[in-house]
């Protein structure tokens, strides 16, 4: 990343971080889908066992990641102000209690996941699979904690295209193992669907190893000595960094948690209301991969521009992003409203999922609309540092706001499953305008130095 002097020169770098990250979501969404399709071609009960497993495993699992993505902003900071020693010692602190997170993170899966195994009620056979499904997918954890802290810290010098070759290449290797050890090719053991955990675990690795050949081979990062003279681990510096990442990894999990639990709620209503939301709801997460990839960089140009004190330009590019997404936005609710039948079709063969879908995807337009202004409210503040009033914005939001107002519509004004994703929405714009608030009070303090 570079100073910008013009629109069209902050235009053009915007875009040039923006579009790496975008192909990079992708290709994180994509790993999850192939491991739950390729596992649903060995048998039903595979694929529910790999099914309830993502949907328990991957909340944690990306509020996990969440926490370490505090490190972006604090790394952009330093780059912006030229402390380039600084860099490096966050980012060696950063792999000590990335390690420990990960560590912590297996721990509670090991004592808690047979906790709830009998609240599941799960036949013999998909008990387990999805138990050693996560049993397997757990020794990829800690590499792809520590991967995922090289991986923020090429983020945060503006080198976004680098974390997307390494994605997009991790996502055929996955792929690939998922063949050998799902379906039992080229001498493997057939595993089923736990040779999905097995095949994701393998990938974890190569992703670590990707990261590594790239910050020590590749300028500007080999220049940083990442791996040369560790310094102690200093609890200051934890102290400092998870202050920023624990409230990020906590507003994501109230994010994707809240959506788990209205898939809960839809339980009651049916299979074919079931299949109906899921499928929904499947397309409204490819599609918020916009919004959430233009929120993730404003969080890295603006903590760029704010470690230079160039405060005007930082306030530039966060009305530039909240402009693009809301275009982006507003074109993606035309194509869901106008082709709302077709996308359904994707999805299934039969009529009646079919025509509800089509009304779950008229609620997703909205849905889409509120996503386009809250998500790059939130990157803004995280490039601000401001993550703690972020969370507790989303807490009021989603769980007190939201949830509750869904409910109460679903089950007092007769709407029943539709009920829900009003409540949705509506948690998320009450979000968007409780953000925009916040961040008009933090754009004047800087405005104001």
């Amino acid at each position: 990343m570079k100073q910008t002097h013009s629109y069209s020169q902050k235009t053009i770098q915007f875009f040039s971080v923006l579009l790496p990250i975008f192909i990079t979501q992708l290709a994180i969404i994509s790993t999850g889908f192939f491991d739950t399709v390729m596992s649903g071609h060995v048998s039903e009960q595979d694929l529910a066992g790999v099914a309830i497993g993502s949907n328990i495993f991957f909340p944690f699992f990306g509020s996990s990641l969440g926490i370490i993505s505090g490190l972006t902003p604090s790394i952009a900071h330093f780059f912006g102000a030229q402390r380039y020693n600084m860099i490096k010692f966050v980012v060696q602190q950063g792999f000590y209690w990335a390690i420990l997170l990960s560590l912590i993170f297996i721990s509670a899966g090991y004592i808690f996941i047979p906790s709830i195994i009998p609240h599941l009620h799960l036949t013999s056979h998909v008990e387990y699979i999805f138990t050693h499904y996560l049993l397997a997918i757990a020794f990829g954890i800690c590499p792809i904690f520590v991967a995922g802290v090289l991986r923020n810290f090429i983020d945060a010098l503006g080198f976004t295209k680098l974390t997307m070759l390494i994605t997009v290449v991790t996502v055929p290797v996955n792929i690939f193992l998922n063949y050998l050890f799902i379906f039992g090719n080229w001498g493997c053991p057939a595993l089923g669907g736990i040779g999905a955990g097995v095949g994701s675990a393998i990938t974890y690795y190569v992703n670590l190893l990707l990261n590594i050949l790239v910050i020590t081979h590749i300028k500007p990062f080999c220049q940083y000595n990442i791996f040369n003279k560790f310094p102690k681990p200093s609890i200051y510096e934890w102290k400092k960094q998870l202050s920023i990442g624990i409230p990020i990894g906590c507003t994501m999990f109230c994010e994707q948690s809240i959506f788990g639990a209205v898939g809960l709620f839809m339980t009651s209503y049916g299979t074919i209301i079931i299949a109906a939301h899921q499928a929904a709801m499947n397309f409204t997460t490819m599609v918020y991969m916009i919004p959430l990839s233009i929120s993730m960089t404003l969080t890295i140009i603006i903590g760029y521009e704010l470690g230079a004190k160039r405060y005007t330009d930082a306030l530039t590019y966060s009305r530039m992003g909240r402009i693009f997404s809301f275009i982006f936005a507003a074109v993606l609710a035309s194509i869901l409203i106008n082709f709302r039948a077709e996308i359904a079709s994707l999805y299934t063969n039969d009529t009646a999922v079919k025509e509800i879908i089509t009304v779950f995807l008229i609620y997703a337009v909205c849905m889409q609309v509120s996503d386009g202004i809250n998500a790059p409210l939130q990157g803004t503040l995280r490039g601000y540092k401001d993550v703690k009033t972020t969370f507790y914005l989303a807490v009021l939001s989603y769980w007190i706001i939201g949830l509750p107002l869904g409910w109460i519509i679903a089950n007092y004004f007769n709407m029943g499953p539709y009920g829900y994703w009003i409540g949705l929405i509506s948690g998320i714009l009450s979000g968007a305008i409780l953000l925009n608030i916040r961040l008009k009070i933090v754009e004047k303090k800087y405005l104001y130095i």
